[in-house]
């Protein structure tokens, strides 16, 4: 047959074809195979197929009948999606009683909850952040792009049966709405990539091709059957996709386009004899096509379920091995699940909305029984409880937090800490101060002194540097400079400041290297001149030296000792899970390591000390005896990671702060 023959109308096993790219992109970027950077844009293949596929069957309705069954409609979404979504949410749930922490326990149940009624999307967005749990710890965090196509699924409907007295006003409408989309996700992504990647307006014009195509077909009879050359270039466009584009602050938006044009671009040519459309309509391929919904479910409980417990694979053949068992286990839902409740005739509306319902209802109360019992800890021992509350207790009340949007700490996280006034005292610093907010916090309401606490993640609080770090993007690094910036002109004219609090992570700005856990993290201070240690001290002397000219009497903690090797949450899996052998020698440092390690900070902060520049706050006596310095303080863990304090060990070594309030109890001059 001619290469520009059309194949007969009816099921299109190259539709099955591009599900099998999309499918085995995502998972095999998540199995972490080599190679393909961008493999996450199989999302947006199915987001076009999604949309071409519901898009057709409602236009074509329409035009026939003049209006559409609504009832219909989603009787054949739910029975498609719904059981398979469920077997694999209820055995996740039990899987992960087994394996997870309570923390990440309850977070799953909220997930749950999230998934189940189709905003889950909506959740991780909200979740994203500087100390959120990574994407390797949420289970559940593949259905954010269930939400979007089922928050698809409501919306076009509507607009259908809104505009369907006019169908030319109904087309006016979509292809207004994809304009508005893409331009939107364009332009918000370079400010808020979480947003323009999880949540439905900024993903809809991937929908709306796929729909604006299949009407472009059914209202022009335009043929599936046009050059090889189209084919060609959409499998081009995949590929490239799928080899190079990069995840970050770059996507999805105008990066997006690239799959999506390639998806169109086969659809469009999809009947054409020609070498792309054959592969993708081979039979291997429109295998995997077919059981792409259930291998999407399966795959990522198992990349995520299958680390966390192991740490990370041992090579190649158990990666295999693992994604081995997400193909089983996606065939077992195809054959048994999806086939048998799809094509069952006696699944009427009513018995389909009753079991949806039913089976949502137990999905509701289990994912609410996980979070309000806060992960059911009462699964561990107390050996393991109490690396366990420590993985856990690292969030803070964050309700008197806030970043101005005017003023003269514009752009900048401010934390109101004791009464309401004008602050006395500015506590200012990187997440090491984040993790003492607690402690401080409670301190600032015992003496009744009004405050402030001014945190940068990974920022020095200092002035007149810049920073380049490794663990940062460019754009966090230039964030750090203009917060400074806008911190050292604040506090200039703050006339009711007593006293001044700086915390941070001393000894990584001063060598520009972590350690232990982290050691991999470089950071370099600019203007570089006479190296990384005295750069750290030439700015934190000049910095000291005008907060005293300008504003108020300066105090600076000595750097919590760090314990190289300690994660309470790694501590806490491993003892969980029975992998304990030898994990005590990371809980300890010697003293002599921790000195070498903060011996050129120490240098500098002493220098200060000695001439009465700053009063230095030492919190090392009650992290340390004579020998060693531990995250342990009795039977209490006091350490989250390396190098940052719990909020217990905020509570615990909040007196340590009692001369900052001191001063700020001072009288104003001439008060």
């Amino acid at each position: 047959m001619p290469s520009g023959t059309p194949i007969a109308s009816g099921y299109r096993p190259e539709i099955d074809g591009l599900r099998a790219i999309a499918v085995l992109s995502v998972v095999l970027y998540h199995f972490g195979v080599p190679g393909l950077s961008g493999g996450f844009v199989g999302v947006d293949v199915f987001f076009v197929i999604s949309g071409f596929l519901i898009g057709g069957i409602l236009w074509a309705e329409l035009g026939r009948t003049g209006t559409l069954s609504l009832g219909r409609f989603y009787m054949r979404r739910f029975k498609r999606l719904a059981p398979a979504f469920f077997v694999m949410a209820l055995i996740t749930a039990v899987v992960g009683y087994f394996v997870l922490l309570p923390f990440e326990y309850r977070a799953f149940g909220k997930s749950l909850i999230a998934a189940t009624v189709y905003l889950s999307n909506v959740q991780f967005f909200r979740e994203a952040g500087y100390f959120d749990s990574g994407a390797d710890e949420k289970i559940l965090l593949h259905t954010w792009s269930l939400a979007v196509e089922e928050q698809f699924y409501v919306v076009l409907p509507l607009i259908f049966l809104l505009f369907r007295a006019s169908r030319r006003s109904l087309l006016v409408v979509l292809v207004m709405a994809f304009v508005a989309s893409l331009a939107a996700c364009v332009l918000i992504t370079p400010r808020s990539p979480t947003a323009a990647f999880y949540l439905f307006p900024f993903r809809a014009w991937e929908l709306l091709a796929g729909v604006l195509l299949a009407i472009w077909r059914q209202a022009r009879d335009a043929r599936w059957s046009w050059h090889p050359a189209l084919s060609w270039l959409g499998l081009w466009l995949l590929v490239y996709a799928v080899l190079f584009t990069r995840a970050g602050a770059g996507f999805p938006g105008y990066q997006a386009v690239m799959p999506v044009l390639g998806t169109g671009l086969i659809l469009m040519n999809g009947q054409n004899r020609n070498p792309v459309n054959h592969l993708l309509a081979s039979g291997p391929v429109v295998f995997v096509g077919l059981i792409s919904y259930s291998l999407y479910l399966w795959h990522w409980p198992v990349v995520t379920l299958s680390a966390y417990y192991r740490g990370a694979y041992s090579g190649w053949v158990e990666m295999l091995l693992w994604m081995a068992l997400a193909f089983g286990l996606a065939v077992l839902s195809w054959r048994w699940i999806e086939r048998s409740t799809r094509h069952a005739q006696a699944l009427r509306l009513r018995e389909v909305l009753v079991g949806v319902g039913a089976l949502s209802v137990v999905t509701l109360g289990l994912g609410g029984w996980i979070y309000k019992a806060n992960g059911l800890p009462g699964r561990f021992g107390p050996e393991v409880r109490r690396h366990i509350d420590a993985s856990a207790d690292f969030i803070q009340d964050w309700s008197r937090c806030s970043v101005p949007g005017d003023g003269p700490l514009q752009g900048v996280e401010v934390c109101g800490i004791g009464p309401d006034g004008p602050p006395q005292v500015v506590f200012w610093g990187d997440s090491h101060l984040r993790a003492l907010m607690d402690g401080i916090g409670v301190l600032a309401q015992e003496k009744a002194v009004p405050g402030l606490l001014i945190w940068h993640a990974g920022c020095p609080p200092l002035f007149g540097i810049a920073k380049v770090e490794t663990a940062a993007t460019p754009a966090q690094d230039t964030a750090c400079t203009q917060a400074n910036a806008t911190i050292r002109a604040a506090l200039s004219g703050m006339g009711s400041l007593r006293a001044v609090a700086l915390i941070g992570r001393w000894s990584y700005y001063a060598e520009g290297v972590g350690v232990g856990r982290d050691v991999a993290n470089r950071i370099t201070l600019l203007p570089a001149s006479g190296g990384q240690a005295a750069d750290f001290a030439g700015a934190l002397s000049a910095t000291v030296r005008e907060l005293t000219r300008d504003v108020a009497p300066v105090f600076v903690l000595r750097q919590v000792p760090e314990i190289p090797f300690y994660q309470s949450r790694t501590v806490a899996r491993r003892l969980a899970h029975g992998q304990g052998d030898g994990v005590e020698a990371v809980f300890s440092a010697p003293l002599s390591e921790i000195d070498a390690r903060s011996h050129s900070a120490d240098v500098a902060l002493h220098q200060l000390a000695s001439r009465g520049a700053i009063s230095l706050i030492d919190p090392r006596p009650r992290l340390c005896d004579a020998v060693v310095c531990s995250v342990l303080r009795g039977d209490q863990v006091l350490y989250f990671d390396n190098n940052h304090l719990t909020n217990a060990g905020a509570r615990a070594l909040r007196d340590l702060f009692l001369p900052v309030f001191r001063q700020g109890k001072r009288p104003v001059d001439g008060g």
